[in-house]
């Protein structure tokens, strides 16, 4: 069975290697490259698993097939919306670097839809369940942007300052699901609290990102920040922001 990867960065490449080893076909489409045919690689596929940018989603979902099965492992979108056009859509989504999945080290995923299971089964990887789609969406994307204020903050994992950033964030966090519709309790799931700590301290980009910030307030990016471009949009009203969510209001003040 072949399954189409779009995104050939490391972790669409890291769960390639993971489908590779439980015997499934695997083409790849890299949007940046664009070294592929799209279509040629989506020709024949049972599923397609969406790991590109998230700002390449727009100028790639027009052109994928609706009635093949789709699963997002992109983070960085803050509801489904952009997938309802799609017959069949589920979630992967969870803490983990690349280099960890590709090591073989424990790997922890929150699934949508209990194919998954199937599809990434190995001995080193554990699943927990939601049918609350927009719920996993939104929290792979609202941790990278408390995780700027995490760096701001200069918090050192796992010290007590840090441990009660993350309660408060995480209290923030289910506040902002309910109140778009999305169920609290998915924070509590690998995709929700496990995925916030990891990325509130280094390395990742987030984190870093706000800690230089700190160090130089005028500083300005090289690279992508995820959380400061979910920021954006949230701005923009993509997603509604309860008056008590105190940390991303400070945020959306200071960006």
């Amino acid at each position: 069975m072949k399954i189409a990867i779009l995104g050939a960065g490391a972790f669409g490449t890291a769960l390639g290697g993971i489908l590779a080893d439980n015997g499934y076909d695997i083409d790849y489409y890299d949007p940046k490259f664009e070294k592929e045919n799209l279509s040629s690689v989506l020709d024949r596929a049972a599923y397609v698993l969406l790991a590109s940018p998230s700002t390449a989603a727009p100028y790639l979902l027009p052109h994928l097939p609706k009635d093949v099965p789709m699963i997002i492992a992109t983070k960085g979108f803050l509801n489904d919306k952009q997938f309802l056009a799609f017959d069949d859509y589920m979630v992967i989504s969870g803490p983990g670097f690349a280099d960890d999945i590709k090591a073989g080290k424990n790997t922890y995923f929150t699934i949508t839809d209990k194919k998954l299971k199937d599809l990434f089964g190995a001995d080193y990887i554990s699943f927990d369940y939601t049918n609350d789609t927009c719920g996993v969406l939104m929290c792979g994307t609202l941790k990278n942007v408390y995780a700027i204020q995490a760096g701001i903050l200069g918090l050192k994992r796992n010290s007590l300052s840090w441990k009660e950033y993350i309660i408060n964030a995480s209290s923030e966090i289910k506040t902002i699901l309910s109140f778009n519709g999305a169920s609290e309790k998915t924070m509590d799931l690998y995709c929700g609290i496990f995925d916030l700590e990891l990325t509130c301290g280094y390395p990742s980009r987030n984190y870093e990102y706000g800690d230089l910030l700190r160090r130089n307030n005028s500083y300005i990016p090289v690279k992508t920040v995820e959380g400061l471009a979910a920021l954006k949009r949230i701005k923009r009203g993509e997603i509604k922001v309860p008056d008590d969510a105190f940390i991303i209001k400070n945020l959306m003040e200071r960006f």
